[in-house]
């Protein structure tokens, strides 16, 4: 059995010296071309092996030159199972954000280096190069996109933590709104307004906002002028402050100066009325609100 080395430099075999005959005959091979015999590591020239001397007397003669037959081509190189798979990855990688592409990098790297290694039997090269630069080329680019996606990210979470803030003073309204009703229609005290309300707010998130001071126990304060007051003595209910935002504590009321410097939640303080209602109020609004029932 021998290998064979042909012009484009991809090797053939193994094969039988009756096919290396063929070939000769078919001018496929000639005195130069490269053999190897089987455990042989040398190439020699086809010359160089004996054997094959009558068939290279022969092909040498015109009359005995003819087309090749179309069957006895050497078989086509098989293409590289690695080499397509680090093309297709490198392609997924825009929808897995780039995931599949680093995998697809290293297989691409791998088919080339088996296909070089080959002497012609493996194939593929041009999809193992087409996906080594897909891959390549969006792990480079993936950090822009990333990037114009965090201020969007960023924009979405503080949305979410003002929801959830308004959520909280929706609760705490509540909580004072069924206090009261059990008292008599009163308001609590400033002293034990969380603690009164733990009866009726069980939830301990609800005392706290995301974008709060860490540490504290609550982020919210009741407003002094309705501690111990009754609900009737509140005249304008929907224009009245109940609950709003502070820097935190446990049990403080007091009034405006009491809220942040700076607004939590996209230059706005969320702030609950004495009717139940909840909103999200600019600075510029906040000389409009009704402290005094």
């Amino acid at each position: 059995m021998y290998k064979l080395l042909a012009a484009d430099q991809k090797e053939y075999g193994p094969v039988s010296a009756d096919q290396i005959r063929q070939w000769i005959a078919q001018g496929r091979a000639n005195a130069q071309t490269q053999l190897q015999a089987a455990g042989s590591a040398d190439w020699k020239p086809l010359a160089g092996f004996p054997e094959f001397a009558d068939a290279l007397q022969t092909a040498a003669s015109p009359a005995a030159q003819r087309p090749p037959a179309a069957g006895s081509q050497p078989p086509p190189p098989k293409t590289s199972g690695l080499a397509i798979t680090s093309l297709v990855l490198g392609c997924l990688g825009l929808l897995t954000c780039g995931i599949t592409s680093l995998v697809g990098l290293v297989l691409g790297i791998i088919a080339l280096v088996r296909i070089n290694q080959s002497h012609g039997q493996l194939g593929g090269k041009g999809m193992a190069v087409a996906g080594t630069s897909v891959s390549a080329a969006l792990l480079l680019l993936m950090p822009i996109p990333a990037a114009m996606l965090l201020p969007a990210l960023a924009k979405a979470k503080h949305k979410a933590a003002g929801v959830q803030c308004m959520s909280n003073v929706k609760q705490l309204n509540l909580g004072v709104m069924m206090y009261s009703s059990d008292n008599n229609d009163h308001f609590p005290s400033g002293t034990i307004w969380c603690d009164a309300l733990r009866a009726y707010v069980t939830n301990e998130k609800a005392y706290i906002c995301s974008q709060g001071k860490p540490g504290q126990r609550c982020h919210y304060a009741l407003n002094a002028q309705l501690v111990g007051r009754e609900l009737k003595d509140v005249q304008a209910p929907a224009e009245t402050v109940l609950i709003f935002e502070t820097d935190g504590g446990w049990n403080v009321s007091g009034g405006r100066e009491l809220l942040p410097a700076k607004p939590r939640h996209s230059g706005a303080y969320t702030v609950g009325f004495a009717d139940g209602h909840v909103e999200m109020v600019r600075p510029a609004r906040l000389e409009k609100l009704r402290w005094e029932p």
